[in-house]
């Protein structure tokens, strides 16, 4: 089983809301389209269904040309962030809707509601109507309605957003194993790297319509192929500056910091990417590298503070451990993790140590 982009592209217009794209999906994986609002995601989840038609291009599906086939031919289920339940139908009758629709006897019916109702925490709901449940509550019975169906393909358009920060952690961890016995392709969208690093499986990272780059999950994080895939691939947002590199050290194009370096590249001007988490507010280790900022935003959130600072003519993030009071407009000491910095060349592409 393997679902195939041969060419795929949509325009509306003048407009190209996705451009060339070629990826195949094979059978018995999590897929993750990572990307902002208005990368993509939607649109491209929508032509795997069949509910658009792309302009050029062609979907095979299992070896076989569906695009021209409507939705309604495809063994396929979609849950998007905003809910959709049948209002007259009690919380049993919506996850099961689906199965009745195709035969499946009352029995398993029940067996198979139950199942996934206990999953999602719906089981003391199931006698009451839509109406009556939270909104974490609704989406669940809408993203149980497609669980249950044993589609081949299982689209899911954020279906987490709505629900309260305790449960999407539990769900995150428990959808891989949900699927891990299921015969079908899992394709997930959200704008959040964590989903993606915590879903696994693989991830295809979108700007602006087009699939940057389609890979294992771990590879792509960590050997982005170029500099906007690296910030697709980031939150708080990356930090990015310019270097000099000549012989064994880097420095700030204005000097303000330099470090002996372990890449064995060309000498010559690069830039580098460094995710939040590498810059800190007390030093960690030897190849922690001493910058100085000037503070914009101080956040504490939860067990974390998150510093917005200037440095030179670029905006950082820092992303520590811990609750730190900061005054904000001080100037303070920041220490960047040099071990841990992408590099790019000048056209904006991954630079590989030789």
């Amino acid at each position: 089983m393997s679902l195939e982009l041969k060419n795929i592209e949509m325009k509306v217009g003048v407009e190209t809301y996705i451009h060339q794209t070629n990826l195949k999906l094979e059978k018995n994986t999590i897929n993750i389209l990572l990307g902002s609002t208005l990368a993509g995601k939607t649109t491209l989840m929508q032509i795997m269904a069949g509910l658009l038609k792309p302009t050029s291009g062609e979907i095979w599906f299992n070896e076989k040309n569906v695009t021209g086939l409507k939705v309604q031919g495809r063994n396929v289920s979609m849950v998007y962030q905003q809910f959709i339940n049948y209002p007259n139908f009690t919380v049993f009758e919506n996850i099961a809707s689906p199965l009745k629709i195709i035969g499946i006897n009352h029995s398993e019916i029940k067996e198979r509601v139950g199942k996934v109702a206990e999953l999602l925490k719906l089981s003391p709901m199931l006698d009451k109507k839509p109406d009556e449940l939270s909104g974490g509550q609704q989406q669940r019975t809408a993203l149980a309605r497609a669980l249950v169906k044993d589609s081949d393909l299982i689209l899911l358009d954020e279906p987490l957003a709505n629900l309260d920060f305790k449960l999407r952690e539990e769900l995150r961890e428990e959808l891989p194993k949900l699927f891990e016995d299921r015969e079908c392709i899992v394709v997930y969208a959200t704008t959040e790297p964590t989903d993606a690093l915590m879903m696994g499986g693989n991830t295809a990272t979108l700007l602006k319509g087009k699939v940057i780059q389609y890979g294992k999950t771990l590879d792509v994080y960590n050997n982005p192929h170029n500099l906007s895939s690296a910030e697709v691939f980031s939150e708080p947002p990356l930090n990015i500056t310019d270097i000099q590199k000549i012989g064994d050290t880097c420095s700030f194009l204005d000097n303000s910091a330099k470090w002996k370096t372990k890449m064995n590249i060309r000498d010559g001007y690069y830039k580098i990417g460094i995710r939040p988490h590498n810059v800190t507010v007390k030093k960690n280790g030897d190849n922690s590298v001493e910058i100085k900022g000037k503070i914009l935003i101080s956040e504490l959130s939860g067990s974390e503070s998150i510093i917005h600072f200037k440095n030179g003519k670029f905006n950082w993030v820092s992303l520590s451990s811990g609750a730190h009071q900061i005054n904000v407009g001080e100037e303070m000491k920041l220490y960047m993790n040099v071990d841990e910095c992408l590099f790019f060349d000048q056209s904006n592409r991954l630079v590989k140590n030789v």
